[in-house]
């Protein structure tokens, strides 16, 4: 399965996507983590400064979309940690027995609108984008941001009718950046990380759906000291404070 798996370089921190969790050098312990694309850069931050507090240790990321990872790890893909963005996709993978202890819920996040930079179609609200000279960009149905967006579909009546769904947030947040869609359905904090690059428009039917995270390690895991240790600190007052100032909402 294609996996949009974001390369993160820097601070000794590596993205990757199937990497196998094992001592890389002596005395060297790595942690996979399979996480959100949603969870990119808050993530990025929080692996580095796991790093330096666990010396000896290197966390390797692997960002996808959730539907996609929890496929990739009920397919046996090795990994110590599962961030997903939704229950959905963490039960999916629970039943497979790769997922053993309690998934423990971290975060929350809602939709929001974002269009290129001075929002040029003039998109006010949810129902505009229905419009059928509006280019939209959404999730796919099975990604949790694809999910929700249907949850307000739903709620609203309204139908929509995008000209691509794609399988991850962040590439729905890219055609927007890159023009290639006159509007986009992202998660609160995609937009905010996002800076000038869109135009942001709240609408207020997003807290309709709200999407909950839950992390967990993984049972079959190298190292599960240390995967026990990175989700504590994701679940801890270290990570709540990142993942807060990065825009996301209390479990």
């Amino acid at each position: 399965m294609a996996v949009a798996a974001a390369a993160v370089l820097g601070a000794g921190l590596l993205s990757g996507c199937g990497s196998s969790s094992s001592n890389s050098g002596s005395g060297t312990k790595t942690v996979t983590v399979f996480a959100a694309a949603s969870l990119q850069q808050v993530f990025t931050q929080l692996g580095n400064q796991f790093q330096t507090e666990h010396p000896g240790t290197k966390v390797v990321f692997s960002f996808a979309g959730s539907s996609d990872l929890a496929a990739q790890l009920n397919q046996g893909a090795p990994a110590d940690v599962f961030a997903s963005a939704d229950q959905a996709n963490m039960d999916k993978v629970t039943k497979t027995n790769r997922i053993s202890a309690k998934p423990q819920n971290f975060a929350t996040n809602v939709l929001t609108i974002v269009t290129p930079p001075g929002n040029p179609d003039h998109i006010a609200n949810f129902s505009d984008l229905a419009k059928p000279n509006v280019h939209l960009v959404v999730c796919a149905p099975q990604v949790p941001c694809g999910s929700a967006t249907k949850k307000v579909e739903g709620e609203t009546k309204v139908k929509l009718s995008p000209v691509s769904e794609e399988s991850s947030v962040t590439d729905v947040l890219t055609k927007v950046e890159t023009g290639q869609a006159d509007a986009g359905l992202v998660y609160v904090t995609d937009a905010s990380s996002a800076g000038n690059k869109v135009t942001t428009v709240a609408f207020p039917e997003s807290k309709t759906a709200v999407n909950t995270y839950p992390i967990a390690a993984v049972a079959d895991s190298k190292n599960a000291d240390v995967a026990n240790q990175f989700v504590a600190m994701i679940t801890g007052a270290e990570g709540q404070k990142a993942l807060s100032q990065a825009g996301f909402g209390a479990p």
